[in-house]
């Protein structure tokens, strides 16, 4: 008999031997719809002081009770034709895609090739990221409720987990929120008015605890440059005036996110091209 022996290449990150089973990611894709509906309640409850957990989730203009077969994530929107049941009033798109992204972020995770710990670590910052987005667009703050128990935890974090060293986390708090500090403080007294709030130096304090020095300047670059550029455009559309204030949490979010998936191989891919000069 003649034997033979195959040469296996060593999977790169992300990637698997076999596919996941079909149940495995429906079962993500529904963890993910629940998550996102518990994260519309933070999004809503937050910014006023409310519990999240009591009173039971409501229409905010009649305040009739949901019922639970009107509180299926995605699926109810739909049968509902994104009206309340009793009072009619419209349910804002914002409810969908919520619960949208949160499955689309569990997917992504799922599919990422990450350790678990990991995987439950960057799933509890992208939910945090996904609250902050949308309290910054609707009411342009950052609660200290989300990012303060992120920042304290996660040295310890990073300790338990191990993707990245406890020095890795306490640099990435202390560069990025001390960058973006300094930026601020240098845009107020050029400018004699405030330009940014401590919020977004506490968020970007966070995402470089959770993620390392490297992801917070990864972030605030992204950041600047796809807030610049939105900025530009919206100057456009209004022929040169800009008199909108535009939040720069979601900018930074999105920062954290391309960091989370793509981030050191988009630095690897830039630190790898020829000079300009």
């Amino acid at each position: 008999m003649n034997e033979f022996h195959q040469t296996v290449a060593p999977l790169a990150p992300g990637e698997h031997n076999l596919r996941l089973p079909p149940m495995y990611e429906l079962a993500a894709i529904l963890a993910g719809l629940a998550a996102g509906s518990f994260l519309n309640v933070c999004i809503v409850r937050s910014p006023r002081g409310e519990s999240v957990v009591v009173p039971p989730s409501h229409c905010r203009r009649c305040l009739e009770p949901i019922r639970w077969y009107d509180n299926i994530p995605l699926l109810s929107f739909v049968l509902l034709r994104g009206h309340c049941r009793d009072c009619r009033a419209p349910i804002p798109l914002r409810y969908p895609l919520v619960e949208f992204l949160a499955a689309l972020l569990v997917l992504a995770l799922l599919h990422g090739g990450r350790e678990p710990r990991e995987a439950l670590l960057l799933f509890a910052l992208g939910s945090a990221l996904i609250v902050v987005t949308f309290i910054d667009l609707d009411h342009r703050i950052i609660p200290d409720a989300i990012t303060i128990p992120f920042i304290v935890i996660a040295p310890a974090a990073a300790f338990l987990v191990g993707h990245i060293t406890v020095k890795e986390s306490l640099a990435g708090a202390l560069v990025g929120g001390g960058l973006l500090w300094a930026i601020a403080r240098l845009y107020a007294l050029v400018r004699k008015q405030e330009g940014m709030g401590l919020g977004d130096v506490k968020l970007l304090a966070m995402i470089g605890g959770l993620q390392g020095w490297q992801s917070a300047l990864f972030t605030l670059g992204t950041a600047s440059v796809s807030g610049a550029a939105v900025g530009l455009l919206v100057m456009a559309a209004k022929r040169g005036r800009l008199n909108m204030e535009i939040p720069f949490g979601p900018f930074l979010a999105l920062g954290a996110v391309v960091y989370m998936f793509a981030g050191p191989a988009l630095i690897a891919w830039y630190l790898g091209l020829p000079p300009l000069f």
